[in-house]
């Protein structure tokens, strides 16, 4: 993990530190793959996966977040990763999923995925790459408005 980057900032999993308030309000408004998320559907999607939260070690602030839907056995995918724009540019969202990946190598899984329309340089860092085989991947969108535009 990026300790230097953390340096000030710490990460935890504790649902009670957790400003769902705050990030809704950064998802539904700042995060192009999430902007006017209804608040109902936020809260039902973070009751449902593993969040991890990225707090300013001194004030307890919160300055970015994360969540992860897995099984916690075979599978897992990294999604709604946000860093509040005056924290940016510190390697705090490298930093995050290093942790986060840090947090689920004991689990075993096969493959931590996730999609992105443009950090891929953020998560190559890390070690993500494009899929060796992308035909063998399928999606039934029941409300996919297809591809997000450039």
């Amino acid at each position: 993990m990026n300790d230097r980057a953390l340096d000030g900032y710490e990460i935890s999993t504790d649902p009670v530190r957790l400003d769902t308030d705050l990030v809704h309000y950064w998802l539904a408004t700042d995060a192009y793959w999430a902007v006017d998320r209804p608040r109902e559907l936020h809260d039902r999607a973070v009751a449902g996966s593993l969040n991890f939260g990225l707090y300013a070690s001194g004030s307890g602030r919160q300055a970015g977040y994360a969540r992860v839907v897995t099984d916690h056995a075979t599978f897992a995918w990294l999604c709604d990763v946000y860093i509040c724009r005056d924290d940016r540019g510190k390697g705090l969202g490298t930093a995050l999923v290093e942790a986060i990946a840090d947090h689920l190598t004991p689990c075993g899984l096969s493959r931590l995925t996730l999609a992105t329309k443009d950090a891929h340089g953020v998560y190559e860092k890390i070690g993500f790459r494009a899929l060796v085989a992308p035909e063998q991947w399928m999606t039934l969108g029941l409300i996919d408005p297809g591809p997000v535009e450039m």
